[in-house]
């Protein structure tokens, strides 16, 4: 556990942090993240994918959760001016983050529309249906779209 804590907590933290906004909630579902993880590695299966891949989507499916639930949007109603001024500044450093790995460089190989739909869902954390709905694309689009990016991705990173 403390290898996979040290290896990967950062690039978790930063894919929360993307979704949530809000440092102190990022930082406590970050440790709910590596309590599930370490009460659900059994369930980890390396035929379908890398280790890193399954910890990331719990922990976006985790952030989203978190974003959805009530006490998380009584807390973005009450957010002051200063707070967002050091969010946008702490978001410049997520992109870093996420560059440093060399992902928006894989991304940029995509088309504008797959590139649009892999990063407003897997970096952003919005769902297929609030995309379809929020940028009025059928969802329908939506999900051709991203199977067509997730293929492109797999080609592109030789991922069986």
């Amino acid at each position: 556990m403390d290898y996979l804590y040290d290896h990967y907590s950062g690039a978790i933290y930063g894919a929360i942090l993307r979704i949530l906004r809000t440092e102190e909630i990022a930082e406590e579902v970050l440790q709910d993240v590596f309590l599930k993880i370490w009460d659900k590695i059994e369930q980890y299966d390396a035929s379908k994918g890398k280790l890193f891949t399954w910890m990331i989507q719990i922990a976006r499916n985790m952030a989203i959760d978190k974003s959805r639930s009530k006490e998380t949007s009584k807390a973005k109603k009450t957010d002051d001016i200063d707070f967002l001024v050091g969010t946008i500044d702490r978001q410049e450093n997520i992109e870093m983050e996420v560059d440093a790995i060399g992902l928006k460089e894989v991304l940029q190989k995509l088309s504008v529309e797959q590139q649009f739909i892999v990063s407003q869902l897997y970096l952003k954390g919005y769902t297929q249906s609030e995309v379809a709905e929020e940028f009025n694309i059928p969802l329908g689009t939506v999900k051709t779209r991203l199977r067509l990016a997730m293929n492109e991705l797999r080609s592109l990173l030789s991922i069986e």
